[in-house]
């Protein structure tokens, strides 16, 4: 949709919204990026290596689909890593 085909008096909130969007696009992106870094660096088998590959897959996955509950599954995932508890695969 281009800018001249919006209703007036949407533009402001749809402009806001996109670039909240985009913010948390961005911060998902680069979680993801560090999250995959730090499961690579880890002292764990190659199956444990896979499964915790697998779930960061299962939230990029995820973020086509609905990003915030994307962004708070990422989360969930980083907070085990720093707890260190080795998060499992998570379901659906």
């Amino acid at each position: 949709m281009s800018p001249s085909d919006r209703p007036q008096g949407d533009d402001d909130a749809e402009l806001i919204e996109e670039a909240a969007d985009a913010e948390l696009y961005e911060l998902v992106a680069q979680r993801l990026k560090d999250a995959h870094a730090r499961v690579r660096a880890l002292d764990v088998s190659d199956a444990e290596r896979t499964a915790l590959t697998r779930s960061l897959l299962i939230v990029t996955e995820a973020a086509k689909r609905d990003l915030p509950a994307a962004a708070r599954r990422l989360a969930r995932f980083v907070d085990d890593l720093d707890s260190g508890r080795l998060p499992g695969p998570t379901a659906g």
